[in-house]
């Protein structure tokens, strides 16, 4: 037989072999709704990666992200067992713990959390706002503020209410304000004012942002799924912070008001302040946590009486998870 009429022929004989075998069937994914802690922003963006470049599906995994905003609360949603993971503050987990609802943080998004103090170009130390007015949220009353008394000495009589806008900053040049690193500072940039940035992380304000918190529940029975969810995320923000595109193109897809100027300066600001890939996750991997990290917001908590007694606060969290993890940056 011919070389050519052989090749037909095992064509042949191929195609008839291939109505007999069935086809496999495709494997079900394990579904996932995680939910951000705010409208899609720069900040999400190795979880928009992840979704775009699709390395959910590469784990099994079909994910949903829900965007969060001012009306959304995702641990509410979380404990209602509406979604699977909810993106909040290392302080909201522990607060949860308080109030005996039964939920825990397995991996860190930031390892700098991004609050930052904002002040005026001129002012080289944060000890130089000391006795200075501060625009501060009513919620920080429980977070960085009594901090910042502890450490710095500042006083109550400093504080000034804190509309979430930049224009009272921009009016009184006395004023400084709260702020994070990713979003303020740009908004005070475009009005022609090149503010001085303090980073508190930097200064040893210790609590993780960007936590993923789940049901007790969830993480008993679902320990497998949620490793490959907390993998999949940090070969997602691996990615996105050397190639921001696909996943700036699903927050856009979200969020159409997100500009691409802010965007990319949200980007250049977790990789200046390196609120992502800094401390444990240089050894340990990218959304790791620490025991030791975790003890010392508590102590912060102790420290500035904010803390309940009778708490059993190691409940906010376990690193059963994002041990098996170690995607280095």
């Amino acid at each position: 037989m011919n070389p050519a009429r052989r090749h037909r022929v095992l064509a042949a004989a191929l195609a008839s072999a291939s109505f007999l075998v069935p086809f496999a069937p495709a494997l079900a994914q394990d579904r996932v709704v995680f939910a951000t802690d705010w409208l899609a922003q720069a900040e999400h963006g190795g979880f928009y990666q992840a979704l775009a470049e699709g390395t959910y599906r590469k784990h099994g995994l079909e994910v949903t992200i829900r965007m969060g905003g001012p009306q959304v609360n995702g641990l509410q949603l979380l404990a209602a067992g509406q979604i699977d993971v909810a993106m909040a503050d290392g302080l909201q987990a522990l607060s949860a713990i308080e109030q005996n609802v039964p939920v825990v943080a397995i991996a860190a998004t930031f390892q700098k959390n991004p609050t930052v103090l904002i002040s005026h170009p001129g002012t080289t130390k944060i000890e130089q706002l000391k006795g200075r007015p501060i625009a501060i949220g009513a919620a920080s009353n429980t977070t960085f503020w009594p901090w910042l008394k502890a450490q710095f000495g500042f006083t109550d009589d400093q504080k000034r209410p804190y509309g979430f806008s930049v224009q009272p900053f921009l009016a009184d040049k006395t004023l400084s304000q709260q702020g994070f690193a990713t979003s303020e500072p740009y908004s005070i940039e475009k009005a022609g004012v090149k503010p001085s940035v303090f980073l508190l992380a930097d200064f040893g304000y210790p609590p993780y942002s960007e936590a993923l918190v789940v049901r007790r529940d969830t993480l008993d029975k679902r320990e497998a799924v949620l490793e490959r969810f907390v993998r999949a995320s940090a070969e997602g923000w691996k990615s996105y912070l050397a190639n921001p595109a696909p996943g700036n193109a699903l927050i856009r897809k979200d969020n159409p008001q997100m500009s691409e100027e802010l965007l990319a300066y949200g980007v250049a600001k977790m990789k200046d302040h390196a609120i992502v890939d800094s401390g444990d996750a240089k050894k340990d991997g990218l959304l790791t946590m620490s025991d030791a990290r975790w003890r010392a917001t508590v102590d912060f908590l102790k420290l500035t009486r904010l803390a309940k007694p009778g708490v059993d606060y190691t409940k906010a969290w376990s690193l059963a998870v994002v041990r098996q993890v170690k995607v280095l940056p």
